[in-house]
């Protein structure tokens, strides 16, 4: 296990300022080429059923600009999956997706999905991609994503993130403590955990701290900081804070 934990920089919120607007600015291929110089270690674009994010002709644009590797987020589904067995991203993450949402609600229920997933994880795997689940931090949906046969897992702090945000680290105590037993038990079984949802610069270092994670994907927050700041800086002071919770750990 190493010690480096990297940071996949979520860019869809580039695409969501765009198309708010139409047009062609701001363009998240820029995002993309600006993320490796400034400290990301990977890119993750949600291709959504509604194209409210990332759009078709972004993928290979994207491509184009960056030559880090891609996390590509879709559902469980046969334009999806087409899709992404055809641009073959370095990995893919399988997650829940409704119309109606804002924002990912929570994590796959890998458990109750099995048929409909399995097939879709194969055909990932078989076009090279290495297969994420996103779910909740449950021993039951860690159990099912082994025999399902992905690699990763990445554990949906969205719960942690929203009690933090009512009563700071104290309200978010026990669900961090979820997450760091459900890292334990993902490394158990020989799965790679990730994390990401709501991380912003107040609460990541818990979760930066726990040594079995071995990547955090951020984007809403850091592409709302680079208004203030810019993007180098919001993603340079984001790796100085993972850096530090994990320097902290180890010492």
């Amino acid at each position: 296990m190493s010690d480096r934990l990297r940071l996949g920089l979520n860019i869809d919120h580039v695409a969501t300022i765009r198309n708010a607007r139409g047009g062609a600015h701001p363009d998240p291929a820029r995002a993309a080429a600006m993320a490796a110089e400034a400290g990301a270690d990977g890119l993750t674009i949600h291709l959504r059923e509604d194209r409210r994010h990332i759009r078709d002709g972004d993928l290979d644009a994207i491509r184009l600009a960056s030559t880090l590797p891609i996390n590509l987020e879709m559902a469980a589904t046969e334009e999806m999956c087409a899709i992404a067995t055809a641009f073959k991203p370095h990995a893919a993450c399988i997650v829940p997706e409704k119309r109606e949402e804002r924002t990912t609600e929570g994590g796959l229920d890998v458990a109750g999905q099995h048929n409909q997933i399995a097939p879709i994880v194969r055909a990932l795997a078989e076009a090279g991609s290495r297969v994420s689940l996103f779910i909740e931090p449950d021993p039951v949906q860690i159990a099912v994503s082994e025999v399902l046969g992905a690699p990763v897992v990445e554990l949906h702090t969205g719960k942690y993130a929203e009690l933090w945000l009512e009563g700071g680290q104290v309200a978010a105590a026990d669900e961090l403590e979820n997450i760091k037993i459900a890292a334990r038990e993902a490394r158990s079984r020989g799965l790679e955990p990730h994390a990401g949802h709501g991380l912003t610069f107040d609460n990541v270092k818990p979760i930066a701290a726990i040594a079995e994670i071995a990547e955090l994907n951020i984007g809403h927050f850091l592409i709302g900081e680079a208004i203030f700041t810019g993007l180098p800086a919001a993603i340079q002071h984001m790796r100085s804070l993972m850096d530090e919770a994990r320097q902290e750990q180890a010492a």
